[in-house]
Protein backbone atom coordinates (compact mmCIF):
# COMPACT_ATOMS: atom_id res chain seq x y z
CA UNK A 1 0.00 0.00 0.00
CA UNK A 2 1.00 3.74 -0.88
CA UNK A 3 0.73 6.19 1.82
CA UNK A 4 -1.32 9.63 0.27
CA UNK A 5 -1.38 12.98 2.16
CA UNK A 6 -4.74 14.44 0.55
CA UNK A 7 -5.30 17.90 1.71
CA UNK A 8 -8.48 20.91 1.12
CA UNK A 9 -7.01 23.84 -0.53
CA UNK A 10 -8.78 27.21 -1.34
CA UNK A 11 -9.47 27.39 -5.15
CA UNK A 12 -7.14 30.70 -6.14
CA UNK A 13 -4.12 32.18 -8.26
CA UNK A 14 -1.43 30.78 -6.81
CA UNK A 15 -2.78 27.88 -4.36
CA UNK A 16 -0.75 25.12 -5.88
CA UNK A 17 2.10 26.77 -5.77
CA UNK A 18 1.87 27.70 -2.78
CA UNK A 19 1.67 23.73 -1.49
CA UNK A 20 4.50 22.73 -3.66
CA UNK A 21 6.75 25.87 -2.57
CA UNK A 22 6.31 24.57 1.50
CA UNK A 23 6.75 20.82 0.36
CA UNK A 24 10.19 22.29 -1.56
CA UNK A 25 11.27 23.88 1.28
CA UNK A 26 10.25 20.25 3.51
CA UNK A 27 12.87 18.83 1.35
CA UNK A 28 9.98 16.40 0.03
CA UNK A 29 10.06 15.01 -3.70
CA UNK A 30 6.33 14.38 -5.08
CA UNK A 31 6.26 11.47 -7.12
CA UNK A 32 2.33 11.91 -7.81
CA UNK A 33 0.33 14.61 -7.58
CA UNK A 34 -3.63 14.87 -8.66
CA UNK A 35 -5.81 18.34 -7.88
CA UNK A 36 -8.95 18.46 -8.18
CA UNK A 37 -11.44 21.28 -7.71
CA UNK A 38 -14.96 22.55 -6.92
CA UNK A 39 -15.97 26.19 -7.20
CA UNK A 40 -14.45 27.06 -3.97
CA UNK A 41 -12.26 24.21 -2.63
CA UNK A 42 -9.91 22.03 -4.13
CA UNK A 43 -8.37 18.69 -3.04
CA UNK A 44 -5.02 17.95 -3.16
CA UNK A 45 -3.63 14.40 -3.57
CA UNK A 46 -0.09 13.73 -3.30
CA UNK A 47 2.46 10.69 -3.47
CA UNK A 48 5.54 11.77 -1.96
CA UNK A 49 8.83 10.57 -0.66
CA UNK A 50 8.17 11.32 3.06
CA UNK A 51 4.68 11.41 3.35
CA UNK A 52 4.79 12.36 7.27
CA UNK A 53 7.20 15.30 6.77
CA UNK A 54 5.11 16.59 4.34
CA UNK A 55 1.20 15.96 6.30
CA UNK A 56 3.24 18.07 9.22
CA UNK A 57 4.76 20.71 6.62
CA UNK A 58 1.32 21.47 5.18
CA UNK A 59 -0.46 20.92 8.92
CA UNK A 60 1.61 24.13 10.21
CA UNK A 61 0.67 26.10 7.64
CA UNK A 62 -2.76 25.29 8.10
CA UNK A 63 -3.67 23.06 5.61
CA UNK A 64 -6.31 20.61 6.68
CA UNK A 65 -4.97 17.35 5.51
CA UNK A 66 -4.44 13.59 6.09
CA UNK A 67 -3.05 10.58 5.49
CA UNK A 68 -4.36 7.68 3.07
CA UNK A 69 -3.45 4.21 2.40
CA UNK A 70 -4.14 4.00 -1.09
CA UNK A 71 -3.53 1.23 -3.58
CA UNK A 72 -1.11 1.41 -6.23
CA UNK A 73 -1.35 -1.25 -9.69
CA UNK A 74 1.65 -1.70 -12.10
CA UNK A 75 -0.12 -1.71 -15.80
CA UNK A 76 1.32 -2.67 -18.96
CA UNK A 77 0.94 0.16 -21.36
CA UNK A 78 -1.68 -1.58 -23.31
CA UNK A 79 -5.38 -0.93 -24.47
CA UNK A 80 -7.44 -3.04 -22.44
CA UNK A 81 -5.18 -3.32 -18.80
CA UNK A 82 -7.47 -0.70 -16.63
CA UNK A 83 -10.52 -2.40 -17.95
CA UNK A 84 -9.46 -5.98 -16.84
CA UNK A 85 -8.63 -4.11 -13.38
CA UNK A 86 -11.75 -2.51 -13.26
CA UNK A 87 -13.67 -5.53 -14.53
CA UNK A 88 -11.95 -7.33 -11.25
CA UNK A 89 -12.71 -5.20 -8.67
CA UNK A 90 -16.50 -4.40 -10.40
CA UNK A 91 -16.95 -8.30 -10.00
CA UNK A 92 -15.96 -8.70 -6.55
CA UNK A 93 -18.55 -5.81 -5.97
CA UNK A 94 -15.80 -3.54 -4.55
CA UNK A 95 -16.57 0.22 -4.62
CA UNK A 96 -13.79 2.71 -5.73
CA UNK A 97 -13.68 5.81 -3.94
CA UNK A 98 -11.36 7.13 -6.62
CA UNK A 99 -8.63 6.60 -8.86
CA UNK A 100 -5.91 8.42 -11.11
CA UNK A 101 -3.17 7.45 -13.57
CA UNK A 102 0.64 7.84 -12.75
CA UNK A 103 3.79 6.77 -13.76
CA UNK A 104 6.73 4.63 -12.14
CA UNK A 105 9.97 6.83 -13.20
CA UNK A 106 12.16 3.27 -12.31
CA UNK A 107 10.00 0.78 -14.21
CA UNK A 108 8.74 2.93 -17.13
CA UNK A 109 5.22 1.40 -16.51
CA UNK A 110 1.76 3.17 -15.48
CA UNK A 111 0.27 2.86 -12.34
CA UNK A 112 -3.17 3.36 -11.39
CA UNK A 113 -3.80 4.46 -7.99
CA UNK A 114 -6.65 3.81 -6.12
CA UNK A 115 -9.01 4.35 -2.73
CA UNK A 116 -11.49 1.89 -2.12
CA UNK A 117 -13.28 1.33 1.41
CA UNK A 118 -12.49 -2.25 0.85
CA UNK A 119 -9.64 -3.50 3.23
CA UNK A 120 -8.93 -6.86 1.49
CA UNK A 121 -8.84 -4.95 -2.34
CA UNK A 122 -4.90 -5.35 -2.53
CA UNK A 123 -5.08 -8.86 -1.22
CA UNK A 124 -7.37 -9.43 -3.72
CA UNK A 125 -5.78 -7.92 -6.62
CA UNK A 126 -2.85 -10.16 -5.65
CA UNK A 127 -5.01 -13.16 -5.93
CA UNK A 128 -5.78 -12.08 -9.06
CA UNK A 129 -2.10 -11.92 -9.73
CA UNK A 130 -2.04 -8.03 -10.37
CA UNK A 131 1.47 -6.85 -8.83
CA UNK A 132 1.30 -3.63 -6.47
CA UNK A 133 3.77 -1.21 -5.70
CA UNK A 134 4.55 0.24 -2.41
CA UNK A 135 6.70 2.70 -3.13
CA UNK A 136 7.71 4.96 -6.46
Amino acid sequence: MLNQVSLFTENNPGGLSKITSILAKADINIYTMLASDSAEFGIVRLIVNRPSVAFDALKAEGYQCRLDKVIGIKMTDTPGCLDGILKAVREANIDISYLYISYDRDTARPVVVMKTNEPETATFLMGKGYELVDSF
